[in-house]
């Protein structure tokens, strides 16, 4: 006997249910390279090496993290051994990007390991011992703040109104992208910013003589901090008053990612409002929803500054006297609130015990 109509659509609708269910449940992936990008996506094959490995590629893996700043580098070649000194460093590397500290190679510390990210080097800012320190509340909450500066505190310092320039470089392009496009999303990242202090950004067309100019680089290009290629490092900026923000022009860059196809497509919007913290001042965060964050995935878009991204950047230049930070505490508790995966979860949950039941009863 045939299966009635019923029973066919509510079995179509149970598969896709389970379907939804186990998406909501699959574990972030490791991010996929391109061939020809950068040599991170091989240290998957250092997944669970600890204290006491000998794995081909952990020696790979020290360049990395001395290049970031978690270890020293080696005068003679990193060894494929995993020492105390590398224990130390990945501790040191888990800790900043708040992962769980486990001191191993586990799946969340290599899944981050591989993900793009910023070419500012973790240790190229320091914080001051008040804020490193602090776990005193910001009125977030009872949240210790995580956003950190460059070596000094250095900040732009002309006097009242400040109001800085900036230009995009009218040669160091991408083709694919519109120029126009590219400088709305500039438009919109430095607005971003000076919504919550008290500076200025005027876009100029003399890119020489502005205080801040960015573009779009390949590989070596004369500033000492070579680019990779595809999904390796995405930019750079240099602290006050130096002003260049480069991007790497080997990325697939987006500035629509509701009409960009490609799948390692990186957000444009997000990595310039990120460098324009650099620019600023700003070092990198360890709070991962933070702009400050040192990573960004593949399509992830993050240009919405949090609450420690500002308070970092008012340290620096005080707040905006329009702007007030209520707001945003707001968001961030309703971020951090569980309700809403939770009633997710239930209710995918429910609606398959529903189905399933009428299923058994047709």
């Amino acid at each position: 006997m045939l299966p009635c109509r019923s029973c066919i659509l509510l079995l179509g609708l149970l598969l896709s249910c389970l379907h939804v269910a186990a998406a909501a449940r699959a574990a972030p992936v490791s991010v996929h390279r391109p061939d020809g990008g950068a040599t991170w996506h091989s240290f998957k094959q250092l997944l669970d090496a600890r204290r006491g490995s000998r794995v081909a590629g952990l020696g790979e893996l020290k360049r990395y993290l001395a290049r970031f700043g978690y270890m020293p580098k080696s005068e003679h070649g990193p060894t494929d051994a995993f020492d105390e000194h590398l224990e130390v460093a990945v501790r040191r590397y888990q800790s900043m990007l708040s992962l769980p500290v486990t001191g191993q190679l586990d799946s969340p510390t290599l899944d981050r390991i591989m993900a793009p990210r910023c070419g500012v080097g973790d240790d190229d800012h320091g914080v001051s011992v008040s804020l490193s320190a602090s776990t005193a509340s910001r009125g977030g909450g009872g949240a210790v703040s995580r956003f950190t500066f460059f070596k000094g505190e250095p900040r732009w310092t002309q006097p009242d109104p400040l109001v800085l320039t900036y230009a995009i470089s009218p040669t160091a392009t991408v083709d694919y992208l519109p120029p126009e496009a590219v400088r709305a999303v500039f438009r919109r990242a430095f607005a971003r910013w000076a919504r919550v202090i008290p500076v200025g950004f005027v876009e100029t067309d003399d890119y020489n003589a502005a205080d801040i100019r960015a573009g779009f680089y390949v590989g070596s290009h004369g500033d000492g901090i070579p680019f990779d290629g595809p999904l390796g490092v995405l930019g750079h900026a240099f602290s006050p008053k130096n002003g260049r923000l480069h991007l790497d022009a080997a990325e697939r860059w987006a500035v629509d990612m509701d009409a960009e196809t490609v799948h390692s497509a990186i957000d444009l919007e997000s990595v310039a409002t990120h460098e324009i913290g650099h620019v600023l001042g700003l070092g990198h965060s360890s709070s991962p929803k933070a702009v400050m964050y040192p990573s960004l995935r593949p399509r992830e878009k993050k240009a919405d500054l949090t609450v420690d991204d500002v308070e970092g950047v008012q340290w620096l230049y005080g707040s905006n006297p329009g702007f007030s930070l209520s707001s945003l505490y707001a968001q961030d508790a309703a971020s951090m609130s569980p309700g809403r995966s939770s009633w997710l979860g239930g209710s995918v949950s429910f609606v398959c015990a529903v189905l399933v039941i009428l299923a058994t009863h047709l």
